[in-house]
């Protein structure tokens, strides 16, 4: 799109199209990449989970390149220490003073890869950009962005040397999302366009500018929430709270998160007002990485995203009504 005007009736055409070309990276993943898009319109990070060679690098950077955004990567380990993400002031012999050099957090996509092979220290380096988009070093707070997002990975099934995520944290990430093994059909769509394209990078267009996505977000933040659909996320959050098979339910900021999304999905799907269907499709990634099974449930067949699914099955779903018909 040429024109740098961004109206609500641009943003399902812009934000298709940028679905689109993120997916001729990240092939036969729609679902996730709409996900990760609905993040990014509605200001949230992103914590994916799932097991290596899945794509996850590959989205964030893909990502990064379709909407203009300024890229860092930090493949965190052991070793890794608060500075090497925030920056810390370093003595310049030219002036023979101090000055501060900025660390990967100061970009627009930061992509914490394997987050949780760092320890805590390193992690909660993390919590002040993530919840207040600022950096505070040597007394000194700069802010980061706009936009800023960070997009996680963690390996769900290795535990040896990583350091889970404290819930602390993982409920600053607005959503948690899993790729998933791709079809036949799609991992052969992999091979063949790899095959012809002759090299691993993946030449993508940039489909929105900066601008462009600060006014779609601005948008996204107008979406009208009528009292009914509001009070149905209410409902559902507290169902999680009172489910059996849940020591922890969601806390309010996972009503938040389920209305931020909800908007996103409505804003996407061409309406100025959300529905209840916007909040079934976006609660089991605003609310099961928020919720603390029973231990007795850990051996069974039981997940966070099955508890999510049962109570979106038990609340009666409210009518649909648009902000004319209130």
């Amino acid at each position: 799109m040429t024109s740098e005007t961004t109206t609500s009736s641009d943003i399902r055409p812009l934000a298709g199209a940028l679905i689109d070309e993120v997916e001729k990276a990240v092939i036969g993943k729609r679902e996730v990449v709409e996900t990760v898009v609905m993040a990014l319109l509605a200001d949230g990070h992103v914590l994916i989970e799932d097991l290596p060679g899945l794509a996850k690098t590959l989205l964030a950077r893909s990502l990064a390149a379709a909407a203009d955004l300024d890229f860092s990567r930090v493949q965190f380990t052991p070793d890794l220490m608060p500075m090497d993400i925030t920056g810390s002031m370093v003595m310049d012999p030219r002036v023979g003073s101090p000055e501060f050099r900025a660390g990967p957090v100061f970009c627009n996509l930061l992509l914490a890869d394997e987050i949780n092979r760092a320890p805590a220290k390193t992690q909660a380096a993390l919590l002040e950009a993530m919840q207040e988009r600022q950096v505070t070093v040597d007394g000194v707070t700069r802010p980061l962005g706009p936009p800023f997002l960070v997009i996680a990975t963690q390996n769900p099934i290795e535990f040896e040397g990583t350091y889970p995520l404290p819930e602390a944290q993982v409920d600053r990430f607005l959503i948690r999302a899993r790729m998933g093994y791709p079809s036949a059909d799609a991992e052969w769509r992999v091979l063949e366009s790899r095959a012809a394209r002759g090299t691993d990078n993946v030449a993508l267009d940039r489909i929105v500018t900066r601008s462009q996505l600060a006014a779609m977000q601005k948008i996204v933040e107008g979406v009208h929430v009528s009292e009914s659909v509001g009070r149905y996320i209410v409902e559902l959050v507290e169902a999680t709270r009172s489910s059996p098979r849940v020591r922890v339910g969601a806390s309010p900021r996972g009503s938040l998160a389920v209305m931020k999304m909800a908007r996103a999905k409505a804003a996407m799907d061409g309406r100025t007002y959300i529905i209840p269907d916007d909040v079934q499709d976006v609660a089991v990634p605003a609310l099961a990485h928020r919720l603390i099974l029973r231990p007795e449930y850990w051996a069974q067949e039981i997940t966070e995203d099955s508890v999510v699914e049962e109570v979106v099955e038990q609340v009666a779903t409210p009518p649909a009504i648009s902000p004319s018909q209130t």
